[in-house]
């Protein structure tokens, strides 16, 4: 199984990314991370509309996709783990995840998304969610090989 993450902006040298790669570098799974950026400039939903055009680009065809948004789902890590492992039993190859820029994702990456995902009600930095993002995935992989690492 390969897991992609389509994020809008370049990270930084930092802490934040950093942290992402902390991450990326411990999980089994092979994570690749795409960045977008639309060099137009247009604000609003003409924005969200071109992100969403990169963001969709950027993923495998038929892969299963989770739209972080804060407006999706707060799910306790063993149960984002069990949905990764489901996908995984089912004999899914690729599993994407998006971030959007600062005005959030396009109803219509809203609408592909098998899951709406979000990291509890407050306002996260965009290039914190993808550290943040990393280490669940880390950590789904453990709960999934039943180490010790999640301890709820």
């Amino acid at each position: 199984m390969r897991l992609w993450l389509a994020a809008v902006g370049r990270a930084k040298p930092g802490p934040a990314r950093d942290l992402f790669e902390e991450y990326q570098g411990r999980l089994g799974w092979p994570l690749t991370l795409r960045e977008v950026e639309v060099k137009k400039r247009v604000e609003g939903e003409e924005l969200k509309r071109l992100e969403a055009e990169l963001l969709l680009a950027a993923i495998p065809a038929g892969a299963k996709l989770v739209a972080l948004d804060e407006r999706g789902r707060a799910l306790p890590s063993s149960d984002f783990a069990a949905r990764i492992g489901a996908w995984r039993d089912q004999g899914t190859a690729d599993i994407a995840f998006v971030i959007g820029g600062a005005d959030g994702l396009a109803e219509e990456v809203r609408r592909r998304a098998d899951l709406l995902l979000a990291f509890g009600p407050m306002t996260w930095p965009h290039m914190m969610v993808r550290g943040m993002l990393a280490e669940q995935l880390y950590r789904a992989q453990q709960i999934l090989a039943g180490h010790p690492y999640h301890r709820a």
